[in-house]
């Protein structure tokens, strides 16, 4: 049995691909009516479809009131870190310490590449997110007067002011899959959010632990600090069958409660667009998965 202390959470994941402005802001409240912790959405700026990730969080966080928001997750290699943290804070403030950040090392790109990104290679841009990370955790501290100074072969401040400070400590979550970044979410990161579709199989979940765990240790953290997210899919129907999360509401809070108890996730973030799944997780699955978790755990 895995734990890692954390409180479940549950979400959604909102694609804005070529949707009306109305249509994602009315999946966004339809997320905090179910009772959902978080509205999350992909961030493409190469994508002429999207709705660009940062304006949308801004403009949701003011049309919501209690929900949770995060990218998921900003692609750092169109967004300089030191801005991205002052955005990110700046948000944070204005939407009552509602922001969660989730950042990706970055792909496709060819499309970065054309609108102006640098093309790194995987270890370039793992290390790039790194540097990514002290960045904006400088930024956000402001509890010394110290010149912000960061000597990154990527990444460099040389004297930058710091703040402002967020309402609440911001989690920085990786959307992570190989060893190096897996071991750079122990390290450095408060949290590990992969997409079960990319996974080929739950024991990828184990094994992403272990790694994790290891490199949290190694630099003397607890691994209970890094919460661990899962991206789901799946679809909801009338009859039970044997495949993940394709069935009704009791198999899916079964499956996601022995999901939760064998590898510590503690939370889950539905993809899609459908108002009424978003409704049923959030009043039916995940009030019996939060039963089922802990009627085991006690």
């Amino acid at each position: 049995m895995a734990d890692y202390g954390h409180d479940l959470l549950f979400g959604s994941f909102i694609t804005p691909t070529n949707a009306s402005p109305e249509r994602v802001v009315a999946l966004t409240r339809a997320s905090e009516a179910a009772g959902l912790d978080l509205a999350t959405f992909q961030d493409h700026p190469y994508q002429a479809g999207f709705l660009d990730t940062w304006t949308l969080l801004s403009y949701v966080a003011a049309r919501t009131e209690r929900i949770r928001l995060a990218p998921n997750v900003a692609n750092l290699p169109l967004r300089p870190p030191a801005v991205l943290a002052r955005a990110a804070a700046s948000l944070d403030l204005l939407s009552g310490g509602r922001l969660e950040l989730g950042l990706g090392a970055g792909g496709f790109w060819d499309a970065i590449e054309g609108m102006g990104g640098t093309r790194l290679s995987p270890g370039q841009s793992v290390d790039a997110l790194a540097e990514a990370i002290e960045v904006i955790r400088g930024i956000w501290d402001t509890s010394t007067r110290e010149r912000l100074v960061v000597e990154g072969e990527h990444h460099r401040l040389d004297g930058a002011k710091r703040g402002p400070a967020p309402a609440h400590d911001i989690g920085i979550w990786l959307g992570a899959y190989k060893p190096r970044m897996l071991r750079l979410t122990g390290r450095a990161a408060d949290g590990w959010l992969p997409s079960l579709a990319y996974l080929k199989d739950l024991g990828d979940l184990a094994e992403g632990n272990a790694v994790i765990d290891d490199a949290a240790t190694a630099a003397g953290r607890d691994p209970r600090a890094v919460r661990r997210l899962l991206n789901i899919g799946g679809r909801l129907t009338a009859e039970r069958s044997d495949r993940l999360l394709v069935g009704p509401p009791d198999q899916w809070a079964e499956q996601l409660a022995a999901i939760t108890l064998q590898f510590g996730v503690s939370a889950y973030i539905l993809g899609g667009d459908d108002p009424s799944a978003l409704a049923v997780l959030g009043q039916e699955v995940a009030p019996a998965v939060r039963e089922l978790v802990a009627a085991e755990r006690a």
